[in-house]
């Protein structure tokens, strides 16, 4: 080690004693071991090592003199058995972090699996539909009179929801309460996945609907993951706001958990009231409509280009004509500072 007493030491690694003077016995040899702390490691540093310096300073002991007394080695281990404490408490915390993922982890996953051994999963979107629709109900409809409902924005929540545009009359509008909304936004979103499905195929909407929920719970459970990562990264500093760091990450992770699901729903049922099943025969049709759309662009421009003359080409090129006499560089310069012209304004530098 650099600048430091060596302190022998033994009891520190029993293990390790055992361990060495079992090979040094088997092979012939009875053995012995002898292990040294530094005053530079941290054991010490944190057992006040300055101190230990410094009285060793005084006293005149020379580098590689070592140290032995019950009191050192007794001191030491307490030392240790506090470092090993604060480890072990920092594995725990750690342990409950994790936990805290662990049961977000076994609801995803259960969720997976009900996915992709479920034969129709049909009952699952229409869940997540009647929950979006009651989400609607509540954040909308919460006044008594319907007249007064944000009925724009509530529009526009149905259509970025469900792809649904409300063509109720304004007497229907106004005839509603919470409960009659909710009823018969059902209805109309029932029918639009009725006509969705008529267009896809039932076969078809049905792998569609796996695929989907699959997709979207994937793609949000990384971000949530990472969103996790972040949250743990600083959560020890609530310690220093008098809060249990453990406790507001439970609650924040709860939190952020919860968006994910919501989020989950609102994009899955939002794909699949968009999402249209192309044929082939269609696709084909489209291509061509493609093509000739690109053939009619490229003759627009040839006509066009050919109709335009060059202009550039047809300008004729003159010489420049100088309009003033020439100025001789030994002549008087025109501003009549009375030097020579290339000594004043002819002068280029």
């Amino acid at each position: 080690p650099p600048r430091s007493t060596l302190f022998p030491y033994t009891t520190l690694f029993r293990s390790i004693d055992n361990q060495l003077r079992g090979r040094s016995g088997r092979q012939g040899d009875p053995g012995s071991s002898r292990f040294y702390l530094s005053l530079e490691d941290d054991l010490l540093r944190i057992f006040g090592s300055d101190r230990l310096s410094s009285i060793m300073d005084k006293l005149g002991m020379e580098e590689d003199e070592p140290i032995e007394h019950s009191m050192v080695s007794r001191a030491i281990e307490n030392a240790q058995r506090k470092v090993e404490g604060h480890n072990f408490d920092i594995r725990k915390h750690l342990l409950e972090y994790d936990d805290v993922m662990n049961k977000q982890r076994e609801v995803i996953y259960s969720q997976r699996r009900e996915v992709l051994e479920g034969d129709n999963v049909r009952p699952i979107v229409d869940d997540m539909i009647s929950e979006l629709i009651a989400q609607v109900a509540s954040e909308f409809t919460s006044k008594s009179a319907a007249d007064e409902w944000d009925w724009p924005a509530l529009d526009e929540r149905v259509e970025q929801l469900f792809n649904l545009k409300l063509d109720w009359s304004t007497e229907e509008r106004h005839e509603l309460n919470q409960a009659t909304f909710a009823e018969k936004l059902q209805e109309s979103v029932a029918q639009a996945y009725a006509a969705q499905e008529a267009r896809n195929g039932e076969q078809q909407m049905r792998q569609l609907e796996r695929m989907v929920v699959l997709q979207m719970v994937d793609t949000l459970w990384k971000e949530h993951l990472l969103h996790m990562d972040h949250l743990k990264e600083g959560i020890g500093l609530r310690g220093y706001g008098q809060k249990n760091p453990l406790l507001e990450y439970k609650r924040e992770g709860y939190n952020l958990f919860m968006t994910m699901i919501e989020a989950v729903k609102q994009h899955t049922v939002a794909n699949l009231m968009r999402i249209q099943i192309v044929q082939d025969d269609e696709l084909a049709r489209m291509e061509e409509d493609r093509r000739r759309e690109r053939e009619r662009e490229l003759e627009d421009a040839k006509r066009s280009s050919a109709a335009t003359p060059n202009v550039s080409a047809e300008i004729e090129r003159k010489p420049i004509q100088r309009q003033e006499d020439k100025i001789g560089r030994n002549a008087a310069c025109p501003c009549g500072s009375g030097k020579k012209y290339k000594k004043c304004c002819g002068h280029t530098g």
